[in-house]
């Protein structure tokens, strides 16, 4: 398949268009994906499977992907930044935060280890949805996620622009963790395996000319290719 860089943009709205924007918790996504079992499925195109989430009247304005880069893990933090590449040939937004390290201890034996929590993706989601929402960029708004720490955003931006639709899609198997964000928001669906499957990249992604621009990691090889 080849992707061409203007290809996503040339969209127009009409009268009865509802404009979609979708926002993606990337490490929620992440970890879902990856109880699954099945690398090749981290290769995943979210313009695409923004797009399978549409209805007939919907118009994809963008997709806004919220992550962080794991800096102290060299292999994973290359195969992250090819993945964000990739997703920024589709039209896909990047918004990378950090992590900040902080050191524990055990109380009983006093050993010692760094941990890493991730900084700052849930805020800029909130204001993202927010700056998007007083300017009018939407009508409906999906949210990717099972992080309750999104109910206060979707709370004030139901609160401030009532007329706004806020779907939930929910990653694999979580549907239950994300009862909290259910009750905010205007309907909610799981993200199924399949739907997944069927939105991934090709193993390269080409401009319009041909030039390949991002490779698949040979970690994300589908089985019996």
């Amino acid at each position: 398949s080849i992707y061409g860089f203007g290809f996503f943009f040339a969209r127009t709205a009409g009268d009865n268009t509802v404009k979609t924007i979708v926002y993606i918790d990337g490490f929620n996504l992440y970890h879902a994906i990856n109880g699954l079992g099945k690398n090749h499925l981290k290769w995943l195109n979210l313009w695409a499977l923004s797009e399978a989430f549409l209805k007939p009247q919907d118009s994809l304005e963008a997709v806004n992907y919220f992550s962080a880069y794991a800096e102290w893990l060299p292999s994973a933090s290359s195969r992250h930044r090819k993945y964000v590449k990739a997703l920024e040939c589709v039209g896909v937004t990047k918004h990378i935060s950090h992590f900040k390290t902080k050191t524990k201890a055990c109380k009983q034996c006093g050993t010692s280890w760094d941990s890493h929590e991730e900084k700052e993706t849930d805020v800029k989601i909130a204001l993202q949805m927010l700056e998007d929402a007083s300017k009018n960029s939407f009508d409906k708004a999906i949210l990717i996620s099972a992080d309750s720490d999104m109910v206060p955003v979707i709370k004030t931006v139901k609160r401030l622009f009532p007329e706004k639709n806020i779907m939930l899609a929910i990653p694999p198997r979580r549907f239950g963790i994300a009862r909290d964000l259910r009750n905010v928001t205007d309907g909610s669906f799981e993200i199924r395996q399949g739907k997944i499957a069927k939105s991934l990249f090709p193993g390269e992604i080409k401009d319009a000319n041909g030039v390949v621009l991002v490779s698949r990691p040979r970690e994300y090889t589908p089985p019996h290719t």
